[in-house]
């Protein structure tokens, strides 16, 4: 009878486990096209910093816990070397809010093109939208 006990534990917490780590995999999120005008508002004028960068795509991912990450592929667009950091990016989530990305940094040659994962934490909302300086 101990022994059925002591099975019946190990499973309940081993399929705890698996569950919550389903819970933590990241999901492509639907696309939302580009063109698409988005008009909250802006009442604390939150920008993102001012950078060479402009983004050319992203991909945006979520997971059932409400972490957000993106995918993002950006141009440097001068001709001299420039480091991308969290300050140069923004996300606009499905309330209107804006959120930078958790810290990172990235070197950039002139001219060169680059992908980067980044986190934006979790928000209850999902992202519909991520933007630099030049792409507003």
């Amino acid at each position: 009878m101990v022994k059925i006990v002591v099975s019946f534990v190990f499973l309940l917490i081993l399929s705890a486990n698996v569950f919550a780590a389903q819970n933590n995999v990241l999901n492509v999120d639907r696309a939302i096209p580009n063109s698409m005008q988005l008009s909250f508002p802006n009442d604390n004028n939150i920008t993102p910093k001012k950078s060479d960068f402009s983004i050319l795509n992203y991909v945006l991912m979520s997971n059932e816990i409400g972490e957000r990450w993106a995918v993002i592929t950006l141009t440097n667009l001068a001709s001299g070397k420039r480091e991308l950091n969290q300050e140069h990016v923004l996300a606009l989530f499905a309330d209107g809010s804006r959120q930078t990305p958790n810290e990172f940094k990235l070197g950039f040659n002139g001219n060169q093109t680059q992908s980067v994962t980044v986190s934006f934490a979790e928000h209850k909302f999902p992202i519909l939208s991520v933007y630099s300086s030049n792409d507003q």
